[in-house]
């Protein structure tokens, strides 16, 4: 199942017939520059690199780097992972200032530093948000058609309050969409299953599928050593880690802990979306708080996910007067063990979809592998991007988007609304 066939489960907020088109046809087609508070690149002892790179996933760029310089690749920080399939300009941040001479005559293949200073030392969602600028090209209609048509889906979602905020197909994998499911064998405690379905889960299509294919169905360790392709790396360190401990437990904990944690955050992230695309199927406004729905604080156009609030009867009309100045958003859960549920209609859905996955917020703990334990939260149902921008490029037969996203908010999940391609 490719990420189009896995995405048909979630419903579209807007009706309107979308355009269609292709994203990512080259890197220079989806721009996407990390935008992170002044003052952390203004006051620190850490050298802080502005990292442009192309046809390169951020942690993979970060190891080359590591490597080159003769460091840890944990010893350099960053506030955001960033796409493979784009070009990308975010920061990172290395805290021993007698490697500057080595980071500023690195060269490395699509890969660019430029020193902006000192300041601290980045971590994972250190950022504000990211602006993007992408182009969707040969739509379904002649250009002219394609731009009104975009003109009247931006319309019927400004309406209904924005953009739905799906996590985007990059959290669960664009052709081998397992992430998820990963991420609930691992929840369970059930790692052999867990690695079974990570290391021998194929498409047909990709490199290594047949070494894949091999391993799934001998289970011989030895083989799949052989016959696994060097760039499959954190596959192989598993096979290896599970050869010397006969423990796919301790497998698993080799792996980075970003890459780790992606399986339960793809877990979260699909329930999430399950809730939304149900509240949209029930007809629930995403732009109007119910009464036992819970809402966060909006500044400046930003989320801040840790304010939140459960609406009564009592305050039902002073928070849908706030979420109209933009002041408030109605929020879905992220559900981790210190997990807050709605009550009232959105209660009901959010716990019938824990039920119906058969999953105890407790299990969240992840007592068997703690370095895997999530709290969770919430996120607002709905996304507005902030500086939205589009025009036509008629000698092209495409369309151009600019616009401004908060930090965990995908632009493909925007584009997702508008081209109907999944």
């Amino acid at each position: 199942m490719d990420y189009k066939e896995f995405f048909r489960q979630f419903k579209h907020l807007s009706e309107t017939p979308g355009i269609g088109g292709k994203i990512k046809q080259r890197p220079e087609d989806f721009i996407v520059v990390e935008i992170v508070p002044k003052r952390l690149i203004s006051e620190g002892h850490c050298l802080i690199y502005k990292l442009k790179k192309k046809n390169w996933e951020t942690m993979a760029a970060v190891k080359e780097i590591a490597k080159r310089i003769g460091i840890h690749y944990k010893e350099i920080g960053f506030a955001g992972t960033k796409d493979r399939h784009a070009l990308t300009v975010q920061y990172i941040s290395i805290c021993d200032t007698s490697l500057k001479e080595k980071l500023d005559s690195l060269k490395i293949q699509d890969i660019k530093l430029e020193f902006v200073g000192y300041g601290k030392a980045l971590k994972l969602g250190m950022l504000i948000g990211n602006k993007f600028e992408i182009v969707i090209r040969e739509p379904n209609l002649p250009i002219e058609e394609a731009f009104e048509r975009t003109k009247e889906i931006i319309a019927e979602l400004k309406s209904k309050g924005g953009f739905p905020n799906y996590f985007g197909y990059q959290r669960f994998g664009e052709k081998r969409v397992v992430n998820h499911e990963i991420g609930k064998l691992l929840l369970k405690g059930q790692f052999e299953d867990a690695a079974i379905k990570f290391l021998g889960e194929y498409t047909g299509e990709m490199e290594g599928d047949e070494a894949r294919k091999n391993f799934l169905e001998t289970k011989n360790i030895e083989k799949a050593l052989e016959e696994f392709p060097k760039f499959l790396r954190y596959e192989r360190a598993m096979l290896y880690r599970y050869k010397e401990t006969k423990s796919w437990k301790k497998a698993f904990a080799v792996l980075p802990r970003p890459i780790l944690r992606i399986f339960i955050h793809s877990y979260q992230s699909y329930l999430f979306n399950k809730v939304l695309s149900r509240r949209i199927e029930e007809g629930l406004p995403l732009n109007e708080a119910l009464v036992g729905d819970i809402v966060c604080q909006i500044k400046h156009g930003i989320p801040l996910r840790s304010k939140t609030f459960k609406v009564t009867r009592g305050t039902l009309r002073l928070v849908n007067e706030k979420i109209k100045k933009g002041e408030a958003m109605v929020t879905g859960p992220i559900f981790g063990f210190a997990s807050r549920l709605a009550d009232g209609e959105m209660g009901k859905i959010e716990r019938e979809i824990l039920e119906d996955e058969g999953i105890n917020l407790k299990e969240f703990k992840m007592k068997s592998l703690k370095i895997l334990a999530e709290p969770g939260g919430r996120r607002e149902l709905l996304i507005k991007p902030l500086e939205f921008k589009y025009k036509a490029l008629p000698e092209e037969n495409a369309m151009v988007f600019k616009f401004f996203l908060p930090k965990g908010v995908y632009a493909t999940s925007v584009l997702r609304e508008i081209m109907k391609d999944h």
